[in-house]
């Protein structure tokens, strides 16, 4: 791995501000203090270390969730510089632990080329975010340790032994008076940190959660990067050709790195990275690799005389459907749009990018033209398509001017016309349609009931769901169109709720549901209209005591122990398990899952939905054998429910 030759020590580390703040103003620095934002202080942890690595000085990291979820990352990075920092008269070590903006990220005579970490925001931020944190170093031979509370130092950096290497190790315990949960989900660091290693070749990462026996654990290196990203993105889709189409460009400030590969879907996935850090926004990386694409193709179709002086030019979205890429760059000092980074704006980065695609996917093309002709017969597939969909888009509009009402036949309407305050219930099946249609808030709360199986739209293009009687209705309910026509201004209710049943079939048809709104919708999930009901599972009931929902396993055991602290013994007690929402009543089914002062319901957000279209892929797609796996591996987590 390269190093870049850049000094790191006391005088490289800058301090900005102090750190009054954070604790008063968390979300402003980790987006929030949900489960997400407990995530978000690991990743700043790890995201120093692996700054290290696109340094050249770190191979190897290692994740710990140690019994109470308590967090320790190590790297054998060169370790924090210890000396006393000329500024604050402390060591450089506690500088970068206690003060706000104080690292080795600004400037052009910084420790490092590139960064992902929050410009020095990373390190003090969870410092001042968990209850005590602890940082030991290796560095210099010797071997160094300093700890905190609260973000205050209770033991000032000391030189406790001697080191043969060198390094930096962090352990820390997230503050429960500021976070709402302290519990790490595995799948999500164990995501991340496999996205992690992809983007940084030869970067082995490990994850242990040692809260759970035996313990769960997994590790990461991959020598071929972006080309095994994109090849484990696709490996539940049919490819149209073998080898992803790998570009890379490092001659500049920016070095650009892209992986695209064809697939028969009809779904574009592309994900673009800065620094490492997922930009799900994307930005203007994002907009030169887009121009590069369409540009070159229609070029190398007009060239090869495949499209005709008469033929329109293809649209990007023609050439973008079935595509995954990954897109990363290495930008100096990056401008991001939000504390989060999920934007990038600077100018220069389009024409970066677009310059290298120019040059590297045209010459691909032409060496390569069977792959060529394969995607650009698909290219020409979806653009036959699009017209298609416009003018099924067309009919239905002057089918709507023509009809009195254009709402589906099936939904039960609210009175209030007001966005605002109205929602609709999205429900599984006619019998639980109907016991929400009684129980509903009629002024306020709408229900849409669906029957049968939904429409594939990973296997269907826009033409089709036009015309599909199962998506036609919601589509219509929600009233603000599909696809490119989506216009967030236009919806007829400012929640969209999903009401499935609690079991395999109801989560089923969620995932439908979610795979459509990510698809085609997606501002709605965007901008927050989307959430899933939450009905409960059981019920438990004793003469003489108000009847107890609840809405999970865990709900369940709870119960049963604070009956049981009562004097109420598990055995006295009747237990309903809802196997679906038509065993409800109305009055139930209002008072549980659709009365607002008492309902749960869980918001969709961007992540959720992504998550839910790669586990349709997995579940959906043509590879069998990771379907198997998948089933093998969560057949444990299913529980007998016959009571």
């Amino acid at each position: 791995m390269e190093k870049y030759e850049h000094k790191y020590g006391a005088e490289q580390i800058q301090v900005l501000e102090g750190l009054e703040a954070v604790r008063k103003r968390p979300g402003m620095y980790i987006g929030s203090t949900s489960v997400r934002g407990l995530h978000h202080c690991v990743y700043e942890i790890v995201d120093n270390c692996v700054d290290e690595a696109l340094a050249g000085y770190c191979t190897d990291i290692k994740v710990e969730i140690e019994p109470g979820n308590i967090i320790s990352v190590e790297d054998n990075g060169r370790g924090i510089p210890v000396e006393i920092h000329p500024k604050t008269k402390i060591s450089t070590a506690e500088t970068v632990y206690t003060v706000l903006h104080a690292g080795g990220k600004f400037g052009g005579d910084s420790g490092y080329k590139v960064s992902g970490g929050l410009h020095g925001v990373g390190a003090s931020v969870v410092n001042a975010l968990s209850t005590w944190l602890e940082v030991t170093i290796k560095r210099d031979g010797g071997l160094y340790q300093m700890s905190f509370e609260k973000g205050k130092t209770v033991k000032p950096l000391e030189k406790i032994g001697d080191s043969k290497g060198t390094g930096t190790k962090v352990r820390f315990l997230a503050d429960d008076t500021i976070f709402e949960s302290l519990e790490y989900e595995y799948e999500v660091l164990e995501k991340r940190f496999r996205e992690m290693a992809f983007l940084t070749k030869g970067l082995k990462i490990s994850i242990e959660d040692k809260r759970v026996d035996p313990v769960q654990k997994a590790e990461f290196c991959f020598e071929g990067g972006l080309n095994s990203f994109v090849e484990y993105l696709n490996k539940n889709k049919e490819k149209l050709h073998k080898s992803p189409i790998y570009i890379e460009k490092n001659d500049g400030d920016v070095p650009v790195e892209i992986a695209i590969q064809y697939t028969t879907s009809y779904s574009e996935n592309i994900y673009s990275f800065v620094n490492n850090i997922n930009t799900i926004e994307g930005g203007t990386h994002l907009e030169g690799f887009k121009r590069s694409l369409t540009k070159v193709f229609n070029d190398y179709a007009r060239g090869k005389n495949i499209l005709k002086d008469k033929d329109q030019n293809l649209l990007g979205e023609d050439i973008r459907e079935g595509i995954t890429a990954v897109i990363s760059v290495k930008v100096k000092e990056p401008q991001f749009e939000g504390q989060t980074k999920t934007k990038l704006g600077n100018s220069e980065v389009t024409g970066i990018v677009q310059s290298a695609m120019n040059d590297a996917l045209s010459a691909y093309l032409e060496e390569n033209p069977a792959v060529a002709k394969a995607v650009l017969e698909k290219c020409i597939s979806a653009s036959r398509a699009r017209e298609a969909a416009r003018k099924a888009r067309e009919l239905v509009r002057r089918k709507s001017a023509l009809e009195t009402s254009t709402l589906p036949g099936k939904l039960a309407d609210c009175s209030s016309k007001n966005p605002e305050e109205c929602e609709v219930y999205i429900v599984e099946g006619d019998s639980a349609g109907g016991s929400a249609k009684q129980g509903r808030d009629r002024k306020y709360q709408a229900i849409l009931p669906l029957w049968g199986k939904m429409l594939n739209v990973e296997k269907s293009r826009a033409d089709k769901i036009y015309n599909n009687d199962k998506l036609q209705p919601v589509i219509l309910a929600v009233g603000a169109g599909i696809g490119a026509d989506f216009d967030i201004t236009k919806i007829r209710y400012g929640k969209v709720i999903i009401m499935a049943d609690a079991d395999v079939d109801g989560a089923h048809i969620r995932t439908l549901l979610l795979t459509f709104f990510f698809r085609y919708m997606r501002p709605l999930i965007e901008n927050g209209n989307v959430y899933l009901a939450q009905p409960p599972l059981y019920k438990l009931s004793k003469k003489g005591m108000d009847d107890i929902y609840c809405y999970t396993d865990e709900d369940l055991d709870k119960s049963f122990k604070e009956l049981e602290e009562k004097g109420i013994a598990r055995d006295t007690l009747s237990i309903q398990r809802y196997k679906g929402l038509g065993e409800m009543n109305p009055e139930q089914l209002w008072e549980t899952t659709m009365d607002p002062e008492r309902r749960i319901m869980v918001k969709v957000t961007m992540e959720d939905a992504i998550k839910a279209d790669e586990i349709f892929n997995l579940l959906m797609g043509d590879e069998v054998e990771p379907r198997r796996e998948f089933i093998e591996k969560n057949a444990k987590y299913v529980r007998n429910l016959d009571i």
